[in-house]
């Protein structure tokens, strides 16, 4: 039991919450490359990408794991977005560090999905048995350099003060 629910249903609401933070994130993103910050999605987003990683410490572990390592990482960037959005209120600096920080979380969720895509999905699994396999690294190294270009794209669009919060 997890918070009080079985562990297949903590899973399921996990992996929902998780999902509605990818997708809200990409529509927080797609707005930043306009120069804007789309509300109330950034809300969404930023609510749920924190709850994915709360909820993903809940998890019964011996160890610490990568998934465990890059929660860390996530509540530290999405702690700097946060200061950013709601103490500097995105001035000067703090809008480009908003959309590099915030967009960051975002790449750390979904590299954790395909990392479960990986590991769950049968026909992806057959791949990649132990996510050490070519077909992996591929997908992850792709990802990494789509988030590089999506979060230059952001933090150059989003440093015009122009902005519908």
């Amino acid at each position: 039991m997890i918070l009080g629910m079985s562990l297949a249903t903590f899973t399921i609401l996990h992996v929902i919450i998780s999902l509605i933070g990818i997708a809200s994130g990409f529509l927080v993103l797609f707005g930043l490359i306009k120069g804007k910050l789309p509300s109330p999605w950034n809300v969404v987003f930023l609510v749920t990408t924190i709850l994915t990683s709360l909820t993903g410490f809940c998890f019964p572990n011996d160890k610490v794991t990568p998934g465990i390592v890059l929660g860390v990482l996530s509540m530290i960037v999405l702690a700097i977005a946060l200061v950013a959005l709601y103490v500097f209120h995105l001035k000067g600096a703090w809008r480009r560090t908003y959309a590099i920080t915030a967009m960051i979380a975002l790449y750390f969720n979904t590299f954790v999905l395909i990392a479960q895509t990986f590991e769950h999905v049968p026909v992806f699994h057959a791949l990649a048995p132990t996510g050490t396999e070519t077909p992996f690294k591929i997908a992850q190294t792709l990802l990494l350099i789509l988030f590089i270009v999506l979060i230059t794209k952001a933090a150059k669009a989003f440093r015009n003060p122009l902005i519908s919060l």
